[in-house]
């Protein structure tokens, strides 16, 4: 199973260039059954980035975009009266999918970025009184673009937190852009070109596999120290959760898992510690008023822990 995996990592670079690091967080974070927040400027191919993963897996593929007027209901559903038949019927939302693209997020009120929350901490959703139980392959990345705040309204820390990555999308460099911008033009990019790697079916027997590998004790107690080291520094206003210690533990195997081992070692912690934590600590007055970023804090933080042999 992880060689299909591994196949499926290579065909995603191949798509997708210049993102080679995000593309393996990403796929990560769904192996480790997580949602990933996605921050970048327009685009640097977020939709892109998600859509073939989808295609990849054989996977439903839904998305939304977040406007001021979206309305619960239009993300889960409505119950509707039929006249023909005479009777209600209920119409399931987007949300009933495997894949689904939650874009720009923080252009909706709260209200109705609750309602998707919700369903991704339950994996289920509620129409009228009636509970629908969602797909056990479900897989939502919501993005926010990191520039115009006006009409925007932020999500709050405690519902970042169900994020399991928040990941940055940059500009790739001059080389890889322009090989994007000539397979554009010479239409090599046809969506309808990708073929499934995996179905739904294999990539969730790949997700038990990987709950199979060794985390030691060492390592889980490396986790914690840099977890806890989050909520003892200065530099740092509110530090990291248990769910963070999670998440870190969960992101490490499945990132093992994609370098071919059964066993997690430290250096995977130091790079899923990262998009595991940007999302879930709040800087000092002091250190945001110095000009302080941070994923520099979190680097000096997760630097100051000393590894175990």
């Amino acid at each position: 199973m992880s060689t299909k995996v591994l196949a499926l990592l290579e065909k995603y670079e191949e798509r997708i260039l210049g993102q080679s690091t995000n593309l393996r967080l990403l796929l990560s974070a769904i192996l480790a059954g997580g949602h990933v927040l996605l921050e970048g400027v327009p685009g640097t191919g977020k939709t892109a980035t998600v859509r073939t993963l989808a295609n990849l897996l054989g996977g439903q593929f839904n998305r939304i975009q977040f406007t001021p007027d979206l309305l619960p209901s239009d993300i889960t559903g409505s119950v509707i009266y039929n006249v023909k038949e005479g009777s209600f019927e209920t119409l399931k939302g987007p949300i009933f999918t495997n894949i689904l693209l939650a874009d720009e997020i923080n252009r909706t009120p709260a209200k109705t970025q609750a309602a998707l929350l919700e369903a991704m901490e339950e994996r289920q959703v509620t129409i009228q009184g009636t509970t629908y139980p969602l797909s056990e392959m479900f897989f939502v990345v919501a993005t926010q673009n990191p520039i115009e705040f006006e009409g925007t309204y932020p999500l709050p820390e405690a519902q970042q937190d169900r994020f399991l990555f928040k990941l940055l999308i940059d500009f790739p460099t001059f080389e890889e852009e322009k090989d994007v911008l000539k397979n554009v033009i010479e239409n090599n990019f046809e969506t309808s070109a990708i073929e499934p790697v995996l179905d739904m079916e294999e990539f969730l027997k790949a997700r038990q596999e990987i709950m199979q590998t060794t985390v030691n004790d060492s390592v889980l107690e490396y986790i914690m120290t840099i977890v806890s080291r989050t909520r003892e520094t200065e530099a740092i206003r509110y530090g990291a959760s248990t769910r963070a210690a999670i998440a870190i533990g969960k992101a490490a195997q499945a990132w093992a898992f994609l370098d071919g081992r059964d066993y997690v070692t430290p250096d995977d912690v130091k790079i899923v510690a990262k998009p595991s934590l940007r999302h879930r600590i709040q800087l000092a007055p002091h250190v945001e008023l110095e000009g302080g970023f941070v994923d520099q804090v979190i680097e000096e933080l997760v630097g100051s822990v000393p590894v175990p042999r």
